[in-house]
C-alpha cells in the first residue's frame, strides 16, 4: 500500500468477511494487518490531507469531519457485525505499516486486557428527555422567562389586563408545576437507569446533551451508555422498550449496539 496509514479499530483474529463493498475513509477499502495477538483495521489515506498539518486544519471543516467521521463509524459499525472492535480515535495516523506495527506492541498488553473485557459484549445507548411542560420549565427558569405566550407575558388574559398580584401568581404557580414535571422526568430516569445497570455488565452516566447542540426536543435528563453481553441484548432492549410511553411527558431513546466506545478507554 502506499500513502499514509488510517487505523479504525484494533481487534483479535476473526475469521468472518467484512463486506466485500465496504470502503473508509477517502475512499479507501479497510484491510487488516495482522500483528501477533492482534490485527489493526486500516486503509490508506493521502498524505495532502492527513499529514500532521492539513489533518489539523482538516479538524476545524466541519463538512469534513462529518463525512470523515461518518466513515470512521461505518468501518466500525461492520467490524461490530462480526466481532469485538476497540475502536481508535477519529484521525489516528501514521506513516507505515511498521508505525502500526510499533503501536500494536507499545500497547499490547492494554489491548489484550480491554479485547478481553469486551469480547462478545456490545454498548447501547439510552437517553430519557423530559418534552413539554418539563422541557419548558427548565427553560423558563433559565431564562427567567414563562411560557404562558406572549399575552400572559404581558400581563394579559383573554383580552384582560391581570393585575400585578395575579401575574405574579400565575407565573409563581407556572414555574412550581413545570418544576414538579422535571423533578419527576429525572426521578423516572434515575429508576430507569438503576434497572438497566442491574441488567448490563458496566455503564457510564455522560453529561446531558443540550438541546441547542444535538437538535433534540425537549430536556435530557438522562444520557448513558451501557455495556451489554451480546447474547443478552434482546433481554435490554425488550427492558427499554417497555418503558416507553410509559409515563406521559416523558421520551426514552434507544440506541445500538454499538462497538463499546464508552467502556474502552482508549489513551490518546
Amino acid at each position: 500500500m502506499t500513502g499514509l496509514r488510517y487505523v479504525y479499530a484494533v481487534c483479535r483474529p476473526f475469521d468472518a468477511a467484512l463486506q466485500s463493498q465496504l470502503t473508509g475513509v477517502a475512499g479507501a477499502p479497510p484491510k487488516l494487518l495482522h500483528h501477533r495477538g492482534l490485527i489493526a483495521v486500516v486503509s490508506t489515506v493521502p498524505e495532502r490531507d492527513f499529514a500532521e498539518e492539513p489533518l489539523r486544519a482538516h479538524l476545524e471543516d466541519l463538512d469534513w469531519l462529518t463525512a470523515t467521521a461518518r466513515a470512521h463509524q461505518g468501518v466500525i459499525d461492520a467490524l461490530t457485525t462480526v466481532t469485538t472492535p476497540l475502536p481508535l480515535r477519529l484521525g489516528t495516523v501514521f506513516r507505515d505499516d511498521s508505525g502500526v506495527r510499533m503501536m500494536l506492541e507499545a500497547r499490547e498488553g492494554d489491548f489484550l486486557r480491554t479485547l478481553d473485557r469486551l469480547t462478545g459484549r456490545v454498548e447501547w445507548g439510552v437517553k430519557v428527555y423530559a418534552e413539554s411542560a418539563a422541557a419548558e420549565s427548565a427553560e423558563s427558569v433559565e431564562s427567567g422567562e414563562t411560557a404562558q405566550g406572549p399575552d400572559a407575558e404581558n400581563g394579559w388574559v383573554a383580552g384582560k389586563a391581570m393585575s400585578g398580584r395575579d401575574y405574579l401568581r400565575r407565573r409563581s404557580q407556572s414555574v412550581k408545576e413545570r418544576e414538579s414535571g422535571l423533578r419527576k422526568a429525572e426521578d423516572f430516569a434515575d429508576r430507569l437507569h438503576e434497572r438497566l445497570a442491574s441488567h448490563a455488565e458496566d455503564s457510564r452516566l455522560h453529561a446531558p446533551q443540550s438541546a441547542q447542540l444535538s437538535g433534540a426536543s425537549g430536556r435530557n435528563v438522562l444520557n448513558a451508555a451501557y455495556l451489554v453481553p451480546r447474547a443478552q441484548s434482546e433481554e435490554f432492549v425488550e427492558i427499554v422498550d417497555r418503558t416507553k410511553g410509559e409515563m406521559p411527558g416523558i421520551r426514552v431513546e434507544l440506541t445500538g449496539p454499538w462497538a463499546a466506545y464508552s467502556f474502552a478507554g482508549e489513551k490518546p
